[in-house]
C-alpha cells in the first residue's frame, strides 16, 4: 500500500522573483510552510525578508513566481479578490500599529465593526474579551495604547490580528527595540497563540534569540535567496557560509 501524500502547505511560495528599479531583490524563492507551524524568516537587514512578507499578503506580486496560500494563487488575484482573501490573514505589525484614540477594547474591536456589519455590539464585546484572554489581558478594555506597557500593545496588536480567527497571522519584526524582558513575553504570547488557535504563524525577525525560542522551521534568507531552512536544531547545524556566520553572532556570545 503506498503512503498517503503529504499535506499540501498552507503557504507556498515557488521560484519567486521581484526587482525595483531594475534592482533584483527576491531572486528565486522556494518556501513551504506547514499548516498549524510557526515559520520564522531570519535575515539581515536589506535581505528581502519584508519584501518576501508582502507578496506572502498579496501586496506584491511577482515578476515571476506563484505564491499559493491556502490552496489559492494569489498571485492570480485582482484587488477585490485579495481583500476578500486577505480577511484569512492578520498582521501584527512591528509598531503595534494601534489607533492612539480608540480604547484598546475599540482597537480590538475595529476589524470586527469594519468587516462583520451583522454582530451585536454584545456579541463583539464577548469576542473582545475572549481574544484578549488568549493574549493574557484581562481588565484592560477601557485603558488607551498610552496607558500600556510596550509589551501588552504587542498583545493588544495579536488580540485585534486574531479576533476574526484567521487561519494564518504574520508578524513583522515583533521584537525589534524591546527589552530581554519583553521580548521573551513578546515570545510566550506567539508560542500561546499558536498552541490555543492552531494558526499558521510567519514571523520575519533579525533577532536570533527570539527566532530559535518560537519556531517550528527557520528560513534564513540572504541577498534575496533562501540559503538555508529547516528545524532550529537543524539549522545551528549549518554548513552554510553565510548562516555560520549570521548565527555566530549570536551563538558565539550566548
Amino acid at each position: 500500500m503506498s503512503p498517503p501524500p503529504a499535506p499540501q502547505p498552507m503557504i507556498d511560495v515557488q521560484d519567486v522573483w521581484k526587482s525595483f528599479a531594475g534592482f533584483p531583490v527576491l531572486k528565486g524563492v522556494n518556501l513551504q510552510i506547514p499548516e498549524g507551524n510557526t515559520v520564522v524568516i531570519l535575515g539581515a537587514s536589506g535581505s528581502g525578508k519584508t519584501v518576501l512578507m508582502k507578496h506572502i499578503m498579496g501586496l506584491f506580486k511577482p515578476d515571476r513566481g506563484e505564491v499559493i496560500v491556502d490552496g489559492e494563487n494569489i498571485s492570480a488575484m485582482d484587488r477585490q479578490e485579495l481583500a476578500v482573501f486577505r480577511q484569512r490573514m492578520g498582521m501584527v505589525f512591528q509598531s503595534s500599529a494601534l489607533f492612539d484614540s480608540m480604547t484598546v477594547g475599540d482597537n480590538v474591536a475595529f476589524p470586527l465593526r469594519e468587516h462583520n456589519p451583522g454582530l451585536t455590539e454584545e456579541q463583539i464585546q464577548e469576542k473582545v474579551k475572549e481574544k484578549l484572554a488568549v493574549v493574557e489581558l484581562f481588565d484592560v478594555e477601557r485603558k488607551y495604547p498610552s496607558e500600556l506597557s510596550g509589551g501588552m500593545r504587542k498583545r493588544v496588536g495579536l488580540a485585534r490580528a486574531i479576533v476574526r480567527e484567521p487561519k494564518i497571522v504574520l508578524y513583522d519584526e515583533p521584537t525589534t527595540g524591546l527589552d530581554p524582558l519583553t521580548t521573551e513575553s513578546v515570545d510566550e504570547m506567539i508560542i500561546h497563540a499558536r498552541e490555543r488557535l492552531s494558526v499558521t504563524s510567519v514571523v520575519i525577525s533579525h533577532d536570533i534569540g527570539s527566532a530559535f525560542h518560537i519556531a517550528d522551521r527557520i528560513a534564513v534568507i540572504n541577498e534575496g535567496r533562501i540559503v538555508e531552512e529547516g528545524t532550529p536544531a537543524e539549522v545551528r547545524k549549518t554548513k552554510e557560509p553565510f548562516t555560520q556566520h549570521f548565527l555566530a553572532m549570536w551563538f558565539g556570545r550566548a
